[in-house]
Order: structure tokens, then sequence, then C-alpha cells
């Protein structure tokens, strides 16, 4: 157990407002939390909590279906933790990235010193989002090589800017665009793509029987980029023409 009086505490700090976390407390992150980040009624009621268990300060996304991106700030370690995924926080300060609806929000987390410093690739915690149980799935659903495109074409700016590039997913002309594509046929591909991946069980692609989700591609963004689908060398493919095949 931590000495409440001389344990370091945890700083969350939003556009510039700075919130002390304190040992022995829970510190809530949503609409109707400790720290309110906006009335956004995509954005949960709680979607993260801080608390310090064990001599080190955790992070916990408390959410139902928003994935968060955390980063250090020169960008040497990136992850994603999705609902119900917990993760201690190192020494460094950290950007934290997620979307609710249209909106994308920041903030800055401080820890004020740390009993331990676990390695970058051991921070996530035992897999418990429905992405990580769902990443060995994904890699056997097979894709033409314009559906590979269009998802890279998506990810493209993360694929570059990591984290810093979460908000700025291209649009679907943007994308059709990027790859040489009608706007007709990037949407045809997009619903292929999104079809496959529903019926391979991965959530948040479609809204309902015959109803595309708003926010898909934001979605799909997210599921990519954490279950390794796309890496950063495969931009160069983007950039090497597209395939004869286009098609499907």
């Amino acid at each position: 157990m931590d000495d409440d009086t001389t344990a370091p505490t945890l700083t969350i700090d939003f556009c510039g407002e700075r919130h002390v976390c304190t040992p022995g407390s829970t510190f809530s992150v949503g609409r109707d939390a400790d720290l309110c980040i906006d009335d956004n009624r995509y954005l949960h009621r709680r979607l993260l909590e801080f608390e310090r268990v064990s001599g080190m300060w955790w992070m916990t996304n408390c959410g139902q279906s928003i994935t968060v991106g955390v980063a250090t700030a020169d960008g040497t370690y990136q992850a994603m933790l999705g609902p119900a995924g917990r993760m201690p926080l190192v020494s460094s300060p950290l950007s934290v990235v997620f979307s609710a609806g249209p909106f994308t929000y920041e903030l800055g987390v401080i820890p004020e010193g740390s009993s331990a410093n676990p390695a970058p690739d051991a921070v996530l915690s035992a897999p418990t989002s429905t992405d990580t149980a769902l990443s060995s799935t994904l890699g056997a659903t097979t894709f033409t090589p314009s559906q590979r495109l269009l998802i890279i074409a998506l990810c493209e700016p993360m694929l570059r800017d990591g984290m810093a590039g979460a908000s700025r997913i291209p649009s679907s002309a943007e994308a059709a665009a990027r790859l040489g594509w009608p706007i007709t046929t990037f949407n045809r591909k997009l619903d292929n793509v999104c079809d496959k991946l529903d019926r391979d069980g991965v959530p948040g692609l479609r809204g309902g029987v015959g109803k595309l989700a708003r926010n898909r591609k934001s979605r799909l963004v997210e599921h990519a980029i954490m279950s390794r689908l796309v890496t950063p060398t495969d931009v160069a493919l983007l950039d090497a023409g597209q395939p004869r095949e286009i098609a499907p």
C-alpha cells in the first residue's frame, strides 16, 4: 500500500486545465465524471478512470465502444486501449486521444514519479478488449489487393504520424482521390470490407441489418491499426500504383 501522504500524484491536462489525481481515490473522465469533457451524447458518461494501485498509477477504459489511443510525446511508444482494457502509466508524459461521434479529444497524462517503470512492450494489460481478442480472426480475413489498398488509404495519417494522425481520418472523397478511384468504386469497396469484417465478428462496422454504422471508417481504422492488419511500411503501396483488379 502507498503512503497517501508521500505517494506521487498524477496530473490530467485538458485544454490547458489541469486536474490533480491523488492516491487513495479514483479520478474519472467522461461526459458526466470528475472531469467533464463535453456534453457530446456519443461520449460515455465515464470513459476513463485513473487510480493508484500496487505502487503505480493505472488507466482503465471503462467505456463500452470507444478505443483510446496512447502515445509518448516523441511518438516512440504508441498503443491502443480497448473497452475494459487497463494499463499502468509510465513516468514520461503521455498523450491520450479518443473519438466520440464526429469529435476527437486529447488529454495530457503526466505521472509525477512512479515506483515502477514497465517496458513499453509490457504496458498493455492482459487481452480484455474485443479488438485484441479478435486479432487472430482478423488475420484470417482475406482481402483483395484493392480492398487492402482502401484500408491503407484510410489508415495513412496514423501510419505516417501515429496517434497525431488519429483526428485526420480521410473523408471518402479524399481517400478515393488518393487511390485514383471514382467515389462510387470507393464506397462499394468500403461496403465490401466492412461486410467481411462484420461477418468475422468485428463489432461496430454496421448499425443494424442493412444499415451501415455512421462512424464505420473510424472504427475500421482503429481495428486495422490495433490488430496490425496494416503497418507503416504498407504506405509505400499507395505510391506504387493501384492494382489492375478493382472490381470486388
